[in-house]
Formats: structure tokens, C-alpha cells, sequence
């Protein structure tokens, strides 16, 4: 037996003793415990070198629990070791400065939180009032390198994702939680590969306070209700999810997103022990995330194959999942699927788009320079799938810490789609109820300050004796609504089962650094690759401010950027006021580089129009052929780069004033150029993946920064 103790900044004394347990017992008794009281069982029955190991941990009878519901968060005790935790947290929280109100009750800690900001900074988006501030504070105060064990562990719904930048909502929510946390004191850890069980058990004193003594109980829940075998019902048909796919198609086509998951959710009564649908989902589905939430009003069991975000000491890991191929348990035949998976121009930009949008999310909170891929289109085994998945990693920046990572992520594009305002949009109008917890995460917030989770996809939600399994599929404009729909039901082979059972390499050294002192305003068209571009800027060394699009104008003159970079975005320039900004940078004489709606924005300010394309370029790479000069002095003659547009510059419209300095191999405008003003373009994305080839993407921001950054940035000194 082992015993650690250690002190938090308001004096709470935290006690833990670990004991070694016989493996061969392992934890199956823990697992039926949680058919009567809450708690979790998380579980990894897949490996992969570098990425996944089998391990479980479990939880019974915790004694608090953490709640949210939009603003207002709950600490909720669930015995009396809970009642006493509940006040010693109460010291830790009650000043801090993003609760509107806190009251210590009768039923816990309850408090609101204060509302959005109208108006702040991109980089610091993520520290705006939200639950996770709540959450960084317990961070804060129990942190202790040596304790790898304490930890918050639950669910994360996906609503939270409107906390953190909302969108206009239409559906009934009906009081469904946003989030679902336990904190536990009694956890045991067993590593299988070891063959090794722990149990770790935790004391709380604090100024009178204590834990000590008290009876780690718990409330024993109602067994559910019976209700009669019923068949498997989906809440959309095949026709109707089919046409909500032709209706995500058209909106792609007019350049509104580039890529939407949409959902379906099956449906069927089951009254049976939680149990033994988490066993059979195990079997039927081995997978990274494994998990049995017992909530008490409702359960989450699951087996996810997508991890969502790992952070452990500054690194940060993702694993973007997006096309999928059937098995067929022939393995001739399944060499012959991912031959054709690997194949499928459509499934590559599927995923494309997703790592595309996943380093950008990373690039809001890591060190510039730090987001790789290093792994890319791998091929991973599930129940009657395959899917191809990319491995990216970075490193955190100074001032960001997991939970910043964690929200900067929210939610995956793999469940919602890009840019994921848009595509978050077309959800709520296109979907037939809220998500709830679907495309959210579940598992653990380390209070150490790592974090370990999993999207919540593969999931069933039981409630009221209904098991409730969403799944969904990823739209391009390329998609077959036939094969989509297909998808969906692949993708619920184990739900269909278990209801229905048969009898690093080192870091290159710094280059040159063309931004020193170059102050750089990022216009957001709220783009899901707006922090990639931050990312590659910072990387020149240029100091970053990002606003959204339809700030004041006079704020170009409060912070007199050297220059202005205007991002890509859906829709039309003049959605996000482009023209009207590039005019006024204009007369203030601040030099613009614009990219893909940027582009189109400069186009129009001078007078010029817009066509639409007969086939939207969405993640999908062109050859591209330039003069040589401006942003493209020192590239190749021609090179490849990432597409992602509907709308382009029409050649016989464009003013006289812009000369055109780019082409695509279908003779597309990719780059415009002032001829007299420090303005120039281009229409494909610098920052995408298909433009990494002999960094040309980076070359052309460092190429702005220098031929119009650097100039200006000297005439100000």
C-alpha cells in the first residue's frame, strides 16, 4: 500500500493510498454494480502502436457530480462525503469572476454564468466565460504533477459547442444537459498488458472539514421499466435521409459549407440491464473508447473508434476518422474495399477536409510551426467497417492549457462538418430533433491537467426504456445519396448486434523569420481555417490579431495593422462586409492579402463580379501555374494547391486595375494583383494540406508578409 498527500492553494489536504488487487478478479463486479448505482466503466479493447493500448477504469457510487444547462452549472452532492467536498469547493470557486451568481443550497453549489462578450479577440475565444472556466479553476487548484489519477470523468453534450460561439437555435432542447461529470474518490485502474489492478482511494480535509470516516454510499437506483421486444426504427426513411442529402448538396453548390454530417438516429425499446448491452456492444464492436456512463436519469454506452482529444503535459493528439469501406469478413474481398477506399478521390477529400479543419484548430492554441500530420490516410478495422484516418499532433503555446485545446476542437468536423459554423447551421435546419449528446465527447479531465477523450459517436443513449443510437455520414458535394444512406446503417451494425445478439521525429530548427515586427489584423470570415493561416503568419514571426468579420472599421485604425489578411469563408464577400473593408484598408493605405473569399472580396471592391461554378472545388487539388512574382516570386513554375470555393473571378468582368497572376489547369483566376496598391490574392488556400508540397503555402504567406508587411511595418518605425 502506498499513500501520497498533498495541498491545494485554499489548504485542501488531498490524501490518496494505493492498493494492489489480485488481476485475475479484474473488474466485472464493478460493471454490474452500475446497472443499480451511478458511475462509469471506461474501456480500450483496441490497440494500435503509438496510439491506443487495452487498459479499464472504473468508478462506483462517486460522491459528486458536476451538471450544466447552458449557463447555469450545478455541483450536485450524491452522499455526504459529496456534501462536504461541495463546501470545501465552494471556498475555491465562490470569487470567481465569471459567475453572475453562486449560492450554496441545499441541493449543492448552483450558479449562472455571465453571458458571451459582444466583442473580443479570436485568440482569446476560448477563455470567455463558459462551464470549462469553472473547470479550469478545479484544474488549477488540485493540479499536482504526481497524481496521474484524480480526474473529472463523464460526458460532454454537444450544445457546449454554443458556448463557445453560438449559432441561431431552433429546435426544442427539452433540458438536456450540456455536460455530465463525476468526481471520484474510489478508482480502480487495471492495465491489461501489465496484468496489473490499482485502486486508488482519496481523503479531502480542509479547515474543519473532512471526508474521513464517512461511507463511501450512494443512492440505489430504480431497475428499468419492462417494455415489449420491438423492432429497429429509424427516424428518418431511407427517401427522406436521401433527400436531406440532395438538400446539403445544393447548399454546397451555392459555396455555403464545403462539408456536412448528417444525422439519422435508430431507435428500438430495450428494458435490460445496462450491462450486458455494454458486454455485447464490446464484443460486437472493439474499440479505443469503450464506455458504460450510469447517470442515474439516463445511460451512455458506447464503443467510439474516433479519438477526440488527447492532451498529455503540452501535446496535443488527434485522430480525424472520415471514409469508410464495408467488411465483409472475406479477406480477399476487404483488400479489395480498402484498395478502393484508398482509391476513392471522394473519401480522400472527405478526409482532407476534416485534417484540413483539425490543424487549424489546433493552430488557435499551439506553438506556430508545432501541427503535423504524422500520420495520413491509415487504414483501422471496426465492426463491418473500415475507415481511413489521419494522426496530427502540436504542441500547446505558452498561455493555453488542455481545456483550451479541448474547446478549440469543439466539435470534431467529422460529426459536424466546415466550416463548422455553417455546417453547424445546416444541422439545426436540417435535423429532425437536437443532438444531445451525439458529436459531443465522453471521458477524462485529469486534474493533473491532461485530458483523455473520445467522440461520442457509436453510442446508445438509454432513456425511459428506448435505446437511441445516432449515426451519421460525411456530405461533399460529390456524395451519392444512395451510398450515404448505405453509410449510416454500416455504421450501426453493432448497435444492430447488440440489441439483436446471435445464440517523433525531432523538430526541423527555425528558418528565417521575414515577420519580426510586423503587426497583422486576420479578418475571420468565420472559416474553419482561420487559425491555420493565424498558424503559418505566426510562424514568419508576425504578431496576430484575429477579429471576426464586422468589426467597426475604425477599429483598422486603432490598431494600424502593417497588414490586413482576409480569410476564406462560405457564402458571398459581401456577407461579411469584404468589399467595404478592402476599400477603406484601401484609403488608409494598409497593404491586403487576401485568400480564396478574400480574393473574391478584393475582386468585388474594385468593381469586378463573381461567377459560380459548374462544379464546386471542395478539398480538391489543382495544378497551378503564376508569374513568378509577389506572393509567388520563388516558387515553382507550377505547383499543387488546395481548392475550396464555388464562386471565382469572372475574366472579362475584373477592373482594369487588378491583373491577373494565376491560373488553374482549368483555367480558373487563382491570384490577382493591384496594379498600383499593396492588394493582392488567391483564390485556393495557402494553408490546406493539398498545398504542403515544398511549403508552398507557408513560402506565400512569408512572401506577403515580407513584400507587404515588412514595408509598411518600416515605414511605421
Amino acid at each position: 500500500m502506498r499513500q501520497l498527500s498533498y495541498t491545494t492553494p485554499h489548504g485542501i489536504v488531498v490524501t490518496r493510498t494505493v492498493s494492489r488487487l489480485p488481476f485475475r478478479k479484474g473488474l466485472e463486479h464493478l460493471l454490474y454494480q452500475l446497472d443499480e448505482y451511478r458511475g462509469f466503466y471506461l474501456s480500450s479493447g483496441y490497440e494500435y502502436p503509438g496510439r491506443y493500448s487495452r487498459w479499464d477504469i472504473a468508478s462506483v457510487r462517486p460522491p459528486l457530480e458536476i451538471l450544466a444547462w447552458g449557463r447555469r452549472v450545478q455541483f450536485r452532492p450524491l452522499n455526504q462525503r459529496g456534501r462536504r467536498l461541495v463546501e470545501m469547493l465552494h471556498r475555491v470557486l465562490a470569487g470567481h469572476p465569471h459567475w453572475d451568481e453562486l449560492e450554496l443550497a441545499e441541493e449543492g453549489l448552483v450558479g449562472r454564468l455571465k453571458p458571451l462578450p459582444p466583442l473580443f479577440a479570436e485568440e482569446e475565444r476560448s477563455k470567455q466565460p463558459s462551464a470549462f472556466s469553472i473547470l479550469r479553476a478545479l484544474i488549477e487548484e488540485f493540479r499536482y504533477p504526481r497524481d496521474t489519477r484524480l480526474a473529472l470523468v463523464g460526458a460532454f453534450g454537444y450544445d457546449l459547442l454554443f458556448q463557445f460561439d453560438p449559432i441561431e437555435l431552433k429546435l426544442p432542447r427539452g433540458g438536456q444537459k450540456d455536460l455530465h461529470l463525476f468526481l471520484c474518490d474510489d478508482i480502480y485502474f487495471m492495465d491489461r498488458k501489465r496484468e496489473l489492478i490499482e485502486r486508488f482511494q482519496y481523503e479531502f480535509d480542509c479547515q474543519g472539514l473532512s471526508t474521513r470516516g464517512l461511507e463511501r454510499s450512494g443512492e440505489r437506483l430504480a431497475a428499468p421499466a419492462e417494455t415489449k421486444i420491438g423492432e429497429i426504427v429509424s427516424d428518418l426513411s431511407a427517401q427522406e435521409y436521401m433527400d436531406k442529402v440532395q438538400r446539403v448538396r445544393e447548399g454546397m453548390r451555392r459555396g455555403d459549407y464545403y462539408e456536412v454530417v448528417l444525422r439519422r438516429t435508430f431507435r428500438a425499446p430495450y428494458s435490460g440491464p445496462p450491462s450486458l448491452l455494454f458486454r455485447r456492444l464490446q464484443l460486437a464492436s472493439p474499440s479505443p473508447y469503450e464506455f458504460f456512463l450510469q447517470f442515474g436519469d439516463e445511460q451512455l454506452i458506447g464503443a467510439s473508434p474516433e479519438m477526440f482529444v488527447r492532451v498529455e503535459g503540452r501535446r496535443i493528439e488527434t485522430c480525424p476518422i472520415s471514409g469508410t469501406a464495408r467488411r465483409t469478413g472475406d479477406p480477399l474481398r476487404d483488400a479489395e474495399a480498402i484498395r478502393e477506399l484508398l482509391n476513392s478521390l471522394k473519401e480522400e477529400s472527405e478526409l482532407t477536409m476534416c485534417t484540413d479543419v483539425d490543424r487549424n484548430d489546433k493552430s488557435r492554441v499551439s506553438v506556430p510551426g508545432s501541427v503535423r500530420v504524422i500520420g495520413r490516410r491509415l487504414i483501422e478495422s471496426y465492426a463491418g467497417v473500415f475507415h481511413t484516418v489521419d494522426h496530427v499532433e502540436s504542441t500547446l503555446a505558452p498561455g493555453f492549457d488542455s481545456l483550451d485545446a479541448f474547446l478549440s476542437h469543439m466539435w470534431a468536423v467529422t460529426v459536424i462538418g466546415a466550416p463548422k459554423k455553417a455546417a453547424a447551421q445546416a444541422i439545426e435546419d436540417l435535423e429532425k430533433d437536437a443532438r444531445g449528446w451525439y458529436g459531443g465527447a465522453v471521458g477524462m479531465i485529469l486534474l493533473n491537467g491532461d485530458i483523455n477523450t473520445g467522440i461520442l459517436i457509436r453510442t446508445v443513449h438509454l432513456k425511459d426504456g428506448v435505446a437511441s443510437y445516432p449515426t451519421g455520414a460525411t456530405l461533399l458535394y460529390d456524395s451519392i445519396p444512395e451510398r450515404e444512406e448505405l453509410e449510416t446503417r454500416l455504421k450501426a451494425t453493432g448497435f444492430f448486434h447488440a440489441l439483436q445478439p446471435p445464440e517523433h521525429a525531432p523538430a526541423a530548427p527555425p528558418g528565417p523569420r521575414p515577420g519580426e515586427g510586423v503587426r497583422m489584423l486576420l479578418v475571420d470570415n468565420e472559416d474553419c481555417f482561420i487559425h491555420t493561416l493565424a498558424n503559418y503568419a505566426r510562424q514568419t514571426g508576425a504578431e496576430v490579431i484575429t477579429y471576426r468579420a464586422g468589426f467597426p472599421l475604425e477599429l483598422i485604425r486603432k490598431i494600424k495593422p502593417d497588414l490586413i489578411l482576409i480569410s476564406p469563408g462560405p457564402g458571398r464577400p459581401e456577407d461579411f462586409g469584404l468589399p467595404e473593408l478592402v476599400r477603406y484598408a484601401a484609403a488608409e493605405g494598409v497593404p491586403v492579402f487576401g485568400v480564396c473569399l478574400g480574393l473574391e472580396g478584393i475582386v468585388e471592391a474594385f468593381g469586378g463580379e463573381l461567377g459560380v461554378l459548374d462544379y464546386p472545388m471542395h478539398g480538391k487539388p489543382s495544378r497551378i501555374r503564376h508569374d513568378g512574382r509577389g506572393v509567388f516570386t520563388g516558387l515553382p513554375e507550377e505547383f499543387q494547391a488546395g481548392r475550396y470555393h464555388s464562386l471565382y473571378a469572372r475574366s472579362d468582368k475584373l477592373p482594369d486595375c487588378l491583373e491577373i497572376t494565376a491560373r488553374s489547369e482549368d483555367g480558373v483566376i487563382m491570384g490577382v494583383r493591384h496594379r498600383e496598391l499593396p492588394i493582392e490574392a488567391v483564390q485556393f488556400h495557402p494553408e490546406s494540406i493539398l498545398t504542403l508540397d515544398g511549403d508552398c503555402g507557408l513560402r506565400m504567406i512569408e512572401n506577403a508578409v515580407r513584400l507587404y508587411g515588412r514595408r509598411k511595418a518600416s515605414e511605421r518605425s
